[in-house]
């Protein structure tokens, strides 16, 4: 009888050992399937703001190109007017006013001009393209701007080229 026991317990403790070996089991199975779980879930999560930051900037190269289209009526309208025969005027009112439709049009899905003349140099939107030593004028201060710099929504699409004060 003893030696009957003795085989009992031999198997109680082999089916302990086997026990303990598959709740280990169970337990790192366990801990693989929620760290999966997280995985994914930041996976998602990730998808999910690339997506959101897409649809935000979609259309952001369209606008750049429609800046450099705004820089030529600037240029157009800038031009000296003085002389112009009647004709010539009226074609220039409208140009302006389509220039100003088109201005319009852009602040109202989120361009915005950078102010900088006379502004503080921030290199988080401006480049200096000239450095000019005038002792009259504060120290880093914009002088002039040779393209003007735009936002599109929160962020800088095109930094505005000025110079700077030294």
């Amino acid at each position: 009888m003893t030696k009957k026991k003795d085989e009992v317990k031999k198997d109680n403790k082999k089916e302990n050992k086997e026990l303990i070996k598959l709740k280990e089991e169970l337990a790192s199975e366990k801990e693989k399937s929620l760290r999966i779980q997280a995985e994914m879930v930041n996976m998602r999560r990730r998808q999910e703001e690339e997506i959101a930051k897409f649809r935000k900037y979609e259309g952001e190269e369209l606008i750049i190109n429609i800046l450099n289209i705004v820089d030529n009526f600037e240029r157009a309208i800038g031009l000296d007017d003085t002389n112009l025969d009647d004709e010539l005027s009226k074609f220039l009112s409208g140009f302006k006013m389509i220039y100003g439709n088109l201005l319009s049009y852009l602040k109202s899905i989120g361009v915005e001009e950078i102010e900088a003349l006379n502004k503080p140099f921030d290199p988080n939107f401006m480049e200096a393209v000239v450095m000019e030593n005038i002792i009259e004028e504060e120290q880093g201060i914009v002088l002039d701007i040779f393209q003007k710099g735009y936002k599109y929504k929160d962020k800088v699409i095109r930094p505005a080229m000025v110079k700077v004060n030294e």
